[in-house]
């Protein structure tokens, strides 16, 4: 069977991707009504609509989005393998969560940098979910369970949590069993984290009555406020260490537990080959086995 025309192809693929007519055809160079004839001639070519169009909204069809994903990841493809030589293998930008590149990337990569000087690497420290096709980055930590289509996922480590506090409010409350921590501030109550970690423990979790506490969005700030003796707080022993280990943050309690999800080093499937990819990755691999074993050997509560 032979290809639909390439321009009608490269149409679809640009509409497809930013589900707007007006900047498929910015990106392409061409007017609304040029990107409109084209999609119409592959449409009529395959027998069925690829879009439907209403006001100021366009949405694929089932057919158009049987299509959309292996074109635009053979489109990716080209663009990786065409793409400009200067400058593609000697910048490496990468977006993680706030907790990690606070507590735990942002000290591993100079040493990266030391090994690899002819890398320049840009990090972006964002919650936010990204869009590899859309954000101008070329690998991403995620969480979640590693089943993101169009991309490549290797896990890096369990999302594991415990509650943490300073010592001082831990003696203070006398702390010695896992209900006492229920007479304390809860930094973020509602994250169902709490429940799970509860439940392991055989503690039962007030559900339905709302616990007053603070809720501050992510693991950098409570741990901040834990540290300042504001609350116990739910957080990953891997990214407290050093206050662990300074004493301004204790984990009472020896259990950890972890909800199903994963920390996974991510990046689009064409760039699997890519050196600075391939070096990166290995990077991390190596420092994620070596604090394995400090971790293991490291006494617990």
């Amino acid at each position: 069977m032979h290809l639909p025309p390439l321009a009608a192809i490269r149409a679809f693929e640009a509409v497809a991707r930013h589900l707007s007519f007006t900047r498929a055809a910015e990106e392409l160079g061409m007017t609304q009504a040029g990107v409109s004839y084209q999609i119409r001639l592959l449409e009529e070519r395959l027998g069925g609509p690829l879009f439907l169009r209403r006001p100021r909204e366009v949405r694929l069809t089932r057919l158009g989005e049987e299509l959309a994903r292996p074109t635009t990841e053979a489109f990716d493809l080209l663009r990786e393998t065409y793409a400009p030589t200067e400058g593609r293998n000697t910048t490496l930008a990468i977006t993680t969560p706030l907790s990690i590149a606070t507590h735990w990337l942002s000290q591993r990569l100079g040493k990266f940098q030391f090994a690899h000087p002819e890398l320049a690497l840009r990090l972006e420290s964002s919650d936010r979910m990204m869009d590899f096709s859309r954000d101008d980055f070329d690998a991403a930590i995620r969480y979640g369970k590693g089943d993101w289509p169009g991309v490549e996922s290797h896990l890096l480590f369990d999302y594991t949590i415990t509650p943490m506090l300073s010592p001082r409010l831990a003696e203070e409350a006398g702390v010695r069993v896992p209900e006492d921590l229920l007479k304390l501030p809860i930094i973020d109550s509602g994250n169902p984290d709490w429940g799970v970690w509860m439940g392991k423990a055989g503690v039962r979790y007030p559900e339905l009555v709302p616990i007053p506490g603070l809720g501050l969005g992510s693991q950098v700030n409570e741990g901040r406020a834990a540290v300042a003796g504001q609350g116990v707080a739910m957080l990953t022993p891997r990214f407290f260490r050093f206050e662990l280990a300074t004493g301004s943050l204790i984990q009472p309690f020896s259990l950890t537990t972890t909800n199903g999800f994963a920390h996974w080093l991510v990046y689009p499937t064409t760039s699997r080959n890519r050196p600075a990819i391939r070096q990166f990755r290995s990077f991390l691999f190596d420092e994620i086995e070596r604090e394995n074993a400090e971790l293991e050997a490291s006494p617990t509560p």
